[in-house]
């Protein structure tokens, strides 16, 4: 049984901040699957999504960012799942907002959430990371991500979670390999210009053979 957990901070005060597309992306999978009921159970908000066949959990966690593995063992263990089953869901402040890096395994990347998740379970879970771009240098770091997106950042983040979600579908389909088809940014650089190539030598001008040989001109 597939697992896809958000990782955010419960609670109206964060909604929409950068630390919370975690569960931007879980609320918006539940929402594509047409589930309005959350149960509270092991230490988190627990949608249950009856997709065809399969029984996928959508899960939030009640137990804040930096403990977010307690809620993610729980689940595991009460289910006897493997690692495997459990896709987490991400903020990345070393990546540019909109930008989607998926990883079958890794290093929790200097966030308090997959190091608390990593502690429990490992380095061997899948994860998806949303750019939700950095700091400025002047800038406290928790302040940035406890806050809102900037106007002009609102529709790529918007873009972002919606991207992000279909790439958890994806996963839920293919695997690991639906996942990494989503890595990148929004919009693409376009294609680097080909250099021009060189134009080839001038041709020689042709000789007719048939032409009469012009006389040379005497002087007196």
């Amino acid at each position: 049984m597939p697992v896809i957990l958000g990782i955010g901070n419960i609670g109206a005060e964060y909604a929409g901040t950068r630390h919370n597309v975690g569960f931007a992306v879980i609320e918006l999978l539940a929402q594509r699957a047409g589930v309005a009921s959350w149960a509270r159970k092991w230490q988190s908000d627990v949608a249950d999504w009856r997709r065809d066949a399969d029984r996928v959990l959508l899960v939030k966690p009640r137990t804040y960012v930096n403990r977010s593995g307690e809620a993610a063992q729980a689940i595991l263990a009460f289910h006897k799942l493997a690692v495997t089953d459990l896709l987490v869901i991400v903020d990345d402040i070393n990546l540019p907002v909109g930008t989607l890096r998926a990883r079958p395994e890794g290093s929790a990347g200097g966030h308090n959430g997959l190091r608390d998740i990593e502690t429990r379970l490992g380095k061997t879970y899948p994860r998806l990371r949303l750019g939700v771009g950095a700091p400025n240098a002047d800038a406290d770091q928790i302040a940035h991500v406890l806050g809102g997106f900037h106007p002009d950042e609102r529709d790529d983040a918007q873009a972002m979670i919606v991207k992000a979600a279909d790439a958890a579908q994806a996963w839920l389909d293919t695997g690991m390999a639906g996942l990494l088809g989503f890595n990148g940014p929004l919009r693409p650089p376009p294609p680097r210009p080909k250099p021009p190539r060189p134009a080839p030598p001038a041709a020689p001008p042709a000789v007719d053979p048939d032409a009469e040989a012009t006389p040379e001109t005497k002087h007196p």
